[in-house]
C-alpha cells in the first residue's frame, strides 16, 4: 500500500493497489485490525476507480460528431 490519498490518484494507481490489496485479501495471510483498514482502502480504491471511471464516460458522451462522423468539438461538462 501506498500513503498517496486515494482522492488523488489516477484512474491507474487505483487499480494497480486495489489489486494488491484485494490480493493480500484473499490470502488470508493478514491479522483481523489489517484486514478490516485492508478492506476499507479498499472500498475506497472502489469508489475512486468508479468515480474515474464516470467522469472518462462523461466526457467521451460529450463529444460531439459531424455528418461524416469525426469529432468536432465537445460540449463541457459539469464536473465535480
Amino acid at each position: 500500500m501506498t500513503d498517496t490519498p486515494v482522492e488523488q490518484m489516477t484512474f491507474e494507481q487505483a487499480m494497480k493497489e486495489l489489486e494488491a490489496v484485494v490480493g493480500q485479501l484473499e490470502r488470508g495471510d493478514v491479522a483481523l485490525d489489517q484486514s478490516i483498514a485492508l478492506y476499507e482502502r479498499g472500498a475506497a480504491l472502489k469508489k475512486r476507480c468508479e468515480d474515474e471511471l464516470k467522469r472518462a464516460e462523461e466526457k467521451v458522451a460529450a463529444i460531439t460528431l459531424d455528418a461524416d462522423g469525426q469529432p468536432t468539438g465537445t460540449t463541457p461538462v459539469d464536473s465535480k
